[in-house]
């Protein structure tokens, strides 16, 4: 009667299960606020930039506080994604399982707490040695500059956590994995755990380029995990940053897209999918030989608080429906919808509940 399984489960779709997404990354505290031209070159921050902090910005973060009205919110960019997943499907709680390293102290305590307050099962590897980690969100304009202090996060140890028997069922019992690209610093062992795991069970690994600098100085890592990755994801800045190290000669966002998706896979079943956000210009999808683009919802310009979850909660969305097997234009649809509301609010935080369809 159907002629595929797509064509099946575009009929029935399948409901979320709890454990069904499963999130590995840097959970870290955002200390986030609205500051200056001239602290931004203090430190030599790029306004719209992420990057990991140096010795030359440890005064930043003492700085930020004493000089700024700060917040401070639960963040990672798993981490935030994995929470809108969850957000948006709602029932049943604990669909979103989430690893990641902290300290034994008071920010990890907020981050348990976050992640619990989210309906997020979070299993977080707890160790003495490094603070929980932070990332000090520099605002200006509807512009950005992410300055992230690992500590903790670094320390996630494969042998000590993931492969834990009762840690690894839960990875097991998931079909959709998310990491973004900033845990290739971390462990690349991990990674590769989950990868090949997910390609040899036929099950949808997805990554993210997270920031230009992963794609400049962790090429190496990133091209080892590439042919298990089923859907890639970035922003244009990204995108042509991947283009320039890969050698792709284009600045076309298209092309760029397709060269991407063309990269060897391991697990043959399934076509590469590539998925770059431009900001406020559409949505750049590749399916098949083909590339598509999606518009993104308007908002007005004085609607805008802070751009600082955007790509993540594009993200969240696009894997809410992804885990429930829609079809994919479906997914770019939550995601455009869970950026939207996340950008009119402070930090990556949501209202109770989405109003999607």
């Amino acid at each position: 009667m159907y002629s595929s399984e797509r064509e099946f489960n575009k009929v029935h779709p399948d409901p979320a299960h709890p454990n069904s997404l499963f999130g590995m990354g840097n959970p870290l505290l955002d200390i986030s606020a609205v500051v200056d031209k001239d602290f931004l070159e203090k430190y030599g921050l790029k306004p719209n930039d992420q990057i990991l902090a140096e010795d030359k910005h440890k005064a930043l973060f003492e700085e930020i506080v004493k000089k700024f009205k700060v917040e401070y919110h639960a963040g990672g960019a798993t981490q935030n994604s994995i929470k809108i997943a969850q957000w948006m499907i709602q029932d049943p709680h604990k669909v979103c399982t989430f690893f990641g390293c902290i300290g034994e102290d008071k920010f990890g305590e907020i981050l348990k707490q976050k992640a619990d307050e989210a309906h997020v099962d979070a299993y977080y590897y707890e160790q003495t040695e490094e603070p929980t980690g932070t990332c000090a969100a520099c605002i200006t304009g509807d512009n950005r500059s992410l300055v992230a202090n690992l500590a903790a996060a670094n320390c996630y140890k494969k042998d000590k956590h993931l492969d834990l028997k009762e840690n690894w069922k839960l990875v097991e019992k998931a079909k959709v994995y998310y990491i973004a690209g900033f845990f290739l610093t971390v462990s690349l062992e991990s990674i590769l755990k989950v990868a090949k795991h997910a390609s040899e069970n036929n099950k949808l690994f997805t990554l993210n380029l997270s920031a230009p600098f992963i794609s400049q100085f962790f090429k190496d890592a990133l091209m080892e995990v590439m042919p298990y990755v089923d859907v890639l994801f970035g922003n244009e800045t990204e995108a042509a940053t991947f283009s320039k190290e890969q050698g792709f000669q284009t600045e076309d966002i298209a092309e760029i897209a397709k060269k991407a998706e063309a990269l060897p896979k391991v697990n043959k079943k399934r076509p590469r999918i590539v998925v770059f956000t431009q900001g406020k210009d559409g949505t750049i999808m590749t399916k098949g030989d083909k590339v598509e683009t999606f518009p993104v919802l308007k908002i007005d310009q004085k609607d805008i608080v802070d751009t600082n979850g955007a790509g993540d909660a594009f993200v969240g969305g696009f894997l809410s429906e992804l885990v429930q097997d829609k079809e994919l234009e479906q997914c770019v649809k939550a995601g455009h919808y869970a950026a939207n509301v996340i950008i009119r609010r402070a930090g990556c935080t949501f209202p109770e509940k989405p109003d999607f369809h």
